[in-house]
Order: C-alpha cells, then structure tokens, then sequence
C-alpha cells in the first residue's frame, strides 16, 4: 500500500502570521473568515507572503456497478456522456474554470468508454466501472492500490507544473450512494441521515436508494480487517479512491486543497481516517443541496466558505469559492498595517 508522510504545517510561524494580520489597518478581526484563510494559507506555505499560482481543478471519472439498481435519478450512460461534455467545454465546471483562472483535467479512471486522445485527458482507467456492491466488493485490494497510485501520481504530475492550489472533483453516476456508505460506516451517523436525492431522486427514488444501501450494508461482510481501507475498497469508485490518494499527495507536498461538495468530502473523510494531518491543507469551498453535506462537514468541524445550494459536484462548488480565497491572499499582501498607512491603531 501507497505510503504518505504527511505532517501538520510548522506552528512557529503562526504568531507572526497573525501579528501581521492584526496589524492590518482594520479593526481587529473585522475581515472575518478573510483572516481566518490567510492564516491557514501563510501556515501551509510557511510564509508571510503567501502567494497563489497555476489553480487547477481535477476532475475523476468511472462508472459504478451499483447504478445497476436504479439509485440515481440519472442512468449510468450519463457518466460517458458529461465526460464528453467536459472534454468540449460545455459542462458547468468548464465556465466556472475560464472565469476563474483554472486550468482543468480529466482522468478518467474507469469509465466504460474508450475516449478519443485529448491534451486535457488522462487515461488511467482500472476497469470499465467498479462491481455492484450490492451481491460484491467493489474492487479488489489490488484495484484500490492502484487506484491510490494513480491519484497520487497525477497530483505528483502538477506538482512538478508548478500548480500550488488545486480543487478535487468527480464524475460518477452512483458515486452519491457509494459515499453515503462511507460516510455512515466511518463516521457512525445514521445510514438515513447520509442517504440524499443525488442528482434529483424525488421521496420515493430516496426511499429506494435507502432500502437499496440498507441492504448492502446488512450484507456487509468484510473480507479484510475492518478498517478504512476495507470500508473504500467494498463500496467506493475507482474515482472517488483516486481522489482519496491524489489529496493526500496534495497534502504531502503543502498544496493548497479546495474541497468540493459530499462526494469529495467523503473523501476528505477517507483521507483523514489514514492521514488525519492531511485536513491542515484544506479548506472547504461550500455545504451543498445534498442531505448529508452539513453532517459531515459538522463531524469534521469544518466551516465552508459559501453556501449556495449547490449539488453539481465536479468541483464547482471550490471554484466558486477561489475568489474569497483570493481575497483573502490579497488581504495579507496588499493591506497596508497602521503604520504604512499612518493610522492611529484602533483598538
């Protein structure tokens, strides 16, 4: 298995961080979360001067095996079609990256297409879609390191491109049930309180979907000890554990992590139950329309920066939220303290 080392951000750095934000020519505090993400930031970076450059946003792609069973309100074909979309630059997250400033990619990691060669799509496709976890495991242990790898190296890959800040998203029709029996097995919540409408199931559709998962969690049998990487193998995507290993390659090499809505912090969940430092290089771009967003994001003890409805997935929703992370970058760097701009200190 994959191994990180991944420590929390050096804290010496901390008091002059935060002097320096005090000292801004504002009341103390008055910019709110502004000050709170500059802090993070200037701490993941080791800086006084933090600096963002090159954002990317990277997009994880496959089919589910369980979408067999009718729990989402869109067919599994639809994965193969909103990738093309991607790849022609008509999807939600393609006008949210131009407006942005980000430079976008697609992995496919197990999509049950084969795609036309393009310079923003990586092949790195396991299989076409996982099993249904349903009657099996969704992957085998060999399939999940993989799957690890391979997020890790894309990730390693922009490193080396000079990307300092990068935002996580997926495409997988099914991958909202996949990760509401992550998030009730590693975080004990209620299977019913992780369950939601996906793309648009109406109350009957999310009725089904919760019989659907109750049934598998009931038939739950782990093949390995119980543990997280068990818990990912048996229910999870081939997207969804490749976005688990490209955040933590992320959070070994100081990136800047944008996390997106439930399925991407179901992830953020896995990650941190191997690697709980990894949560330092995080910040949260939104709570989304999906059910179980706010619970999770309350048992992480996470705040988002907007909170807007969104249940889009592909990392729109950390895009959308660049800007006040922007902000808050300029804040730190181009304020001027009470000295520089000869005002008396006010508090």
């Amino acid at each position: 298995m994959k191994e990180f080392t991944i420590n929390r951000p050096d804290q010496q750095i901390r008091r002059q961080l935060q002097e320096k934000i005090d000292n801004l020519s504002k009341p103390k505090g008055s910019l709110g979360r502004l000050e709170e993400i500059a802090l993070q930031i200037g701490l993941i970076q080791q800086s006084l001067i933090p600096a963002l450059s090159r954002p990317v946003n990277v997009i994880f792609a496959s089919n589910h095996g369980i979408a067999d069973e009718g729990v989402s309100k869109s067919p599994k074909e639809v994965t193969r079609q909103v990738v093309y979309n991607f790849l022609n630059g008509g999807a939600g997250v393609n006008f949210l990256a131009r407006q942005h400033g980000f430079e976008l990619l697609i992995v496919d990691s197990g999509v049950d297409c084969d795609f036309p060669p393009s310079n923003i799509l990586i092949d790195r496709k396991i299989r076409k879609g996982t099993r249904n976890f349903l009657h099996e495991p969704a992957m085998t242990l060999g399939e999940l390191e993989q799957a690890l790898s391979y997020g890790a190296e894309v990730i390693q890959n922009c490193y080396r491109k000079g990307f300092t800040v990068i935002s996580f998203g997926e495409m997988g029709i099914g991958n909202t049930a996949a990760s509401s029996m992550w998030m009730t097995l590693l975080t004990e919540i209620p299977l019913a309180d992780c369950v939601g409408a996906g793309s648009g199931l109406d109350k009957a559709g999310v009725t089904h979907k919760y019989n659907v998962l109750k049934t598998a969690l009931d038939k739950y049998t782990p093949l390995y000890p119980s543990s997280s990487i068990e818990i990912m193998r048996y229910f999870g995507g081939y997207e969804m554990v490749m976005a688990v290993g490209g955040m933590l390659q992320a959070a070994e090499l100081g990136m800047i992590i944008l996390v997106d809505g439930f399925i991407m912090t179901n992830c953020i969940l896995a990650a941190t139950s191997l690697y709980p430092e990894m949560i330092h290089y995080c910040i949260f771009g939104h709570c989304g329309d999906e059910s179980g967003h706010r619970h999770l994001l309350n048992f992480l003890k996470v705040k988002p920066v907007l909170d807007l409805g969104l249940r889009l997935g592909e990392g729109s929703g950390a895009i959308c939220a660049y800007p006040i992370i922007d902000s808050a970058v300029r804040m730190i760097n181009e304020m001027h303290s009470f000295d520089q701009a000869a005002v008396t200190k006010y508090f």
